[in-house]
């Protein structure tokens, strides 16, 4: 079954105002405006240890999808433990009952699947046989990211993150960070990408983006390649927290909470063409076995 689904993931800036108020020792009054959540009329709301969900779902999706966060919760924290202090505010999520309720209200871009627009997370509860909160728990890292990490990272460390937590696999409450779940985005598409081995042939034919130009943002345009995107933000995540046995994950997490500029990615992991070449591997290695996995329970994407 080809699916033909991608995701967004968007903030919207605190604007500031200032009063026009001026005395003779006075500085301009500053007054900053709070974002609040589009929370439908009729949802319910379920709260949690570290959240607030409002669902139009059923209860039992709705609690599915709120214990799933609390475990993604834990995984970013214990991932994170040494860079980020926890926060006692509870963090909101908005849940739709289908893609089509979803699709009525969303504020984000025509073809998402999910959002975050702060202060809240917007998704639907996926049917089916997918993974029923990969959407929610994407949308949920980059919350964790700005509200509790309160980082503020280039797209590639920002969506690499999300999309390394948000398909993470789920098995009796406990999310694995690593551990990645076919049937979650954008990891369905990974057996198709056509890698041949041959970087400077890929890359030549836009089937990998050149380092450099992820890190730096100056690659083809998002809004023609998004799954192609998505595929190097994961895979590069993945590839820095898990090569060479782990080898760059405590330097990454040092570069992350720094900001993860460029200049920092080289001193702290590496030169870029010889982590292009590694990293290019480790991801050929990946699509050969999610290929392996497509073949052995006959599935054609």
């Amino acid at each position: 079954m080809k699916r033909r689904t991608v995701l967004v993931a968007t903030s919207l800036a605190l604007v500031a105002s200032v009063a026009g108020v001026m005395t003779w020792k006075a500085a301009p009054l500053k007054r900053t405006s709070v974002p609040k959540a589009s929370i439908p009329e009729d949802a319910s709301l379920l709260e949690t240890a570290h959240y607030r969900v409002h669902s139009t779902a059923t209860p039992t999706q709705t609690r599915e999808i709120a214990a799933a966060a609390e475990s993604l919760h834990a995984a970013y924290l214990a991932l994170f433990a040494d860079h980020v202090v926890p926060s006692t505010t509870p963090l909101t999520l908005v849940l739709y009952r289908d893609a089509d309720e979803f699709a009525r209200n969303n504020r984000s871009r025509p073809w998402a699947e999910a959002y975050y627009l702060r202060p809240a997370c917007y998704a639907y509860y996926g049917g089916g046989k997918a993974n029923p909160y990969h959407w929610m728990l994407h949308e949920a890292t980059h919350q964790l990211n700005t509200e509790v990490a309160r980082w503020r990272l280039p797209a590639w460390a920002n969506e690499g993150i999300a999309s390394y937590l948000g398909a993470g696999w789920m098995e009796n409450g406990v999310l694995t960070p690593g551990r990645s779940d076919p049937d979650a985005y954008p990891i369905w598409w990974l057996s198709g990408m056509g890698l041949t081995g041959n970087l400077p042939a890929d890359v030549a034919e836009g089937r990998i983006i050149p380092l450099r130009q992820l890190l730096e943002g100056t690659g083809p345009d998002i809004n023609q390649h998004v799954n192609l995107y998505y595929l190097h933000y994961w895979s590069l995540s993945h590839f820095l927290f898990h090569a060479r046995e782990g080898a760059y994950a405590t330097p990454y997490k040092q570069l992350l909470a720094q900001g993860a500029a460029t200049r920092d990615f080289e001193r702290l992991i590496g030169p870029i063409d010889a982590v292009e070449s590694e990293w290019y591997d480790y991801l050929l290695a990946a699509m050969k076995t999610m290929q392996r996995h497509d073949a052995e329970n006959g599935i054609a994407r």
